[in-house]
């Protein structure tokens, strides 16, 4: 118990100068410390407006009054209504202060108390207390993109929303980029320009820069040459002025607006790029009833199916029932209600490379294709939570049903994922009663039995091996279960747990066929591998044998070899060495 409560204590407990972040607001005409530790208090005078407060490094305006405590003032911006611009964390009047502004919001007024010596704009008399009373107007953000000084960023204005693009995306962008002495040396049309972020444009780490920015926002960014044209500079040409080496480059720049562009397969042959954003959180899901329209082209631009334009009916179908071509079938998934996108499809998640006869025109074979559309409307599937038990019961076995009829058309990987889904329905989450709970075991068995089925089927040995022990889990004397656990750990060279299976399973039919026929497969399979090992032994022995005699020849060989040199080198003479000198 004692221990119990040490902990509870231990927990409870502040670190030395902590600021406790489930403190509460300050109050107008509350005065506060900054921190524990700090010597600068602060006391509100007028509460800010919003939420956010600035950071070290950006540019703040503000009106100041700085006095001593008996009223004697230093100096004021508001005699002359002129507020002064400075950066955080470098001004030389503001030194000490910034830890305290960095606190405000825009509008706040606020009074700080701090020693003399904590300020850089009087003598640093210890026995002083000087006061600043601080009306926070405005700042610019300053981003240091690169961390190291080379691209800095000034929002000038802010943008909307959060959202920022990626390296996918398509943006459009008004820019202007200005030497030092103000000479222009590009720009843009006054509609701007697009391009993809990964494609890069004007200077090298310009995309960088643009993933920083939001909708509407508006910078000042300067480049160091190293970031810019380096020592070489840039001659004139593709709509630039000459650039002298060694230059540092002015920007401003405006995302006017960007086009997210979705990967919808992983592997690039699938691209979505939204137009217009949809309504809403949710998207359609897999077996949801979708309704779209839209126009199909070739990359040329011929238009070979038009639907729910010019008059056509729009398309209805269920996603992820093969109903349509499988890329257009995965991007539809990924949309919401009344988003408009343009979708880019590999011919491998076309119509491969068969020649098809549209509505219009025949699609050549290993044709990319282009669908323009529109998510009309979609009722997306409901998930198991959403269904009492009865229906719970009625999709698993549909799905079942469905799993099954893809299982013989030879589709094993759909088949496997109607498998799975059906289980899901009917999992074991006590919901069931007694004669409903018998039903839905019996499901949730057979489609983890078929499931398995569909992972030998695609040699997916480890998920056969886990859906049987699954089964088994529940019924340990599953035939089918053992025989199918027994397949994959031929498959996978564990014979002896094979044949561990097919023993149990023989034990519980010890006349089935199958079982009899995979015992004898296991029997020679094992003899093989006893059979090669030996073999691969008798070898590895073969060639130790073969290697110690060569050494002991080579050493003899050596021995016989120094006995000749100990001869020729004997004395003659009785032992005496004569001196040719």
């Amino acid at each position: 118990m004692a221990v119990l409560t040490e902990i509870e204590e231990d927990e409870l407990d502040e670190e030395p100068g902590e600021v406790i972040e489930s403190a509460p607001p300050q109050k107008v005409g509350e005065e506060r410390q900054l921190t524990t530790n700090s010597p600068i208090k602060k006391k509100l005078l007028k509460r800010g407006l919003g939420w956010e407060t600035p950071n070290f490094n950006d540019h703040v305006t503000v009106h100041y009054l700085q006095t001593l405590l008996d009223g004697t003032m230093l100096g004021s911006t508001r005699v002359l209504d002129s507020p002064v611009t400075f950066t955080l964390g470098q001004s030389e009047v503001f030194a000490g202060l910034d830890d305290g502004i960095v606190t405000m919001q825009k509008g706040e007024v606020a009074l700080f108390t701090l020693p003399a010596a904590e300020s850089g704009s009087i003598p640093r008399d210890t026995n002083s207390v000087v006061q600043f009373e601080v009306e926070l107007i405005s700042w610019i953000t300053v981003v240091d993109v690169c961390k190291d000084g080379g691209v800095i960023k000034k929002i000038t204005e802010k943008g909307k929303g959060n959202d920022r693009p990626g390296d996918l995306d398509e943006v459009l962008v008004k820019y202007q980029v200005a030497l030092v002495d103000g000479t222009v040396v590009a720009e843009t049309p006054e509609e701007g320009v697009e391009f993809y972020v990964k494609d890069g444009h004007v200077l090298p780490r310009l995309p960088k820069v643009i993933m920083t920015m939001t909708r509407g926002e508006k910078a000042e960014l300067i480049f160091q040459p190293q970031y810019a044209f380096g020592e070489t500079g840039r001659e004139a040409g593709s709509g630039f002025h000459s650039i002298p080496p060694d230059s540092v480059l002015h920007v401003n720049i405006e995302l006017v607006s960007f086009k997210p562009v979705i990967n919808v397969t992983g592997d690039s042959m699938v691209i979505k790029k939204i137009l217009k954003e949809g309504d809403g959180a949710f998207t359609a899901n897999e077996g949801a009833n979708v309704t779209v329209s839209y126009t199909a082209m070739l990359e040329d631009g011929t238009v070979f199916e038009k639907r729910g334009v010019d008059e056509t009916q729009p398309l209805k179908f269920v996603t992820d029932e093969e109903q349509v071509i499988t890329g257009l079938d995965r991007a539809v998934a990924t949309m919401k209600k009344g988003e408009k996108a343009i979708i880019s499809i590999h011919a491998d998640y076309a119509f491969g490379m068969v020649e098809v006869r549209e509505n219009l025109v025949i699609v050549p074979p290993g044709s990319k294709v282009i669908y323009d559309i529109e998510m009309i409307d979609f009722i997306k599937e409901k998930a198991p939570w959403e269904l009492n038990n009865t229906e719970k019961v009625e999709v698993a076995g549909r799905k079942k049903e469905e799993g099954n009829l893809l299982y013989k058309s030879g589709k094993y990987q759909r088949a496997a994922k109607k498998y799975d889904k059906a289980a899901d329905f009917v999992s074991e989450d006590g919901s069931f009663g007694d004669d409903e709970q018998k039903l839905a075991k019996s499901l949730r068995i057979s489609c983890w039995l078929n499931g398995a089925a569909c992972c030998l089927k695609l040699n997916d040995f480890a998920g056969a091996v886990k859906l049987c022990t699954q089964v088994l889990d529940v019924e340990f004397h599953n035939v089918k279960a053992l025989y199918r656990r027994a397949q994959a750990y031929i498959e996978t060279g564990d014979f002896l747990l094979a044949d561990v299976d097919i023993k149990k399973a023989l034990e519980v039919d010890p006349q089935n066929r199958e079982l009899k026929m995979l015992k004898m497969k296991v029997k020679q399979l094992r003899a093989d591998s006893d059979k090669k090992d030996a073999k691969l032994y008798e070898n590895m022995f073969a060639h130790k044998t073969k290697r110690l005699k060569v050494e002991k020849e080579e050493d003899e060989a050596v021995k016989t070899e120094m006995d000749n040199v100990g001869d020729s080198a004997a004395p003659s003479d009785g032992g005496l060495i004569v001196d040719s000198c």
